[in-house]
């Protein structure tokens, strides 16, 4: 299967953090306006524990309004883009 969409994230912000038990939660803005939330586990190293779509617009791939799953698909792809752009050091730092 061939997936057309590619997901570029153009922002990086961080949403909440529990410093304690190494639990951080970002928003990020993709390059077509879609809104994710992800949730980053820092122990033993940085490590995606989920991703979702925030409900601010329609579903880029599946066209739905409501919770979809489709970004389950792409959460390796944007992992590393946060970690080759070293965006969580920068959200961290603002």
């Amino acid at each position: 299967m061939i997936m057309a969409y590619r997901p570029t994230i153009t922002a990086l912000r961080k949403a909440g953090i529990n410093e304690k038990e190494g639990l951080y939660e970002f928003t990020a803005t993709l390059a077509d306006g879609t809104e994710c939330r992800m949730f980053y586990n820092r122990f033993p190293e940085w490590k995606m524990t989920n991703i979702n779509r925030l409900l601010t617009k329609p579903c880029p791939i599946c066209r739905k309004d409501f919770i979809c799953n489709c970004f389950n698909a792409f959460a390796g792809e944007i992992d590393q883009q946060i970690k080759d752009r070293q965006l969580i050091d920068e959200a961290l730092a603002n």
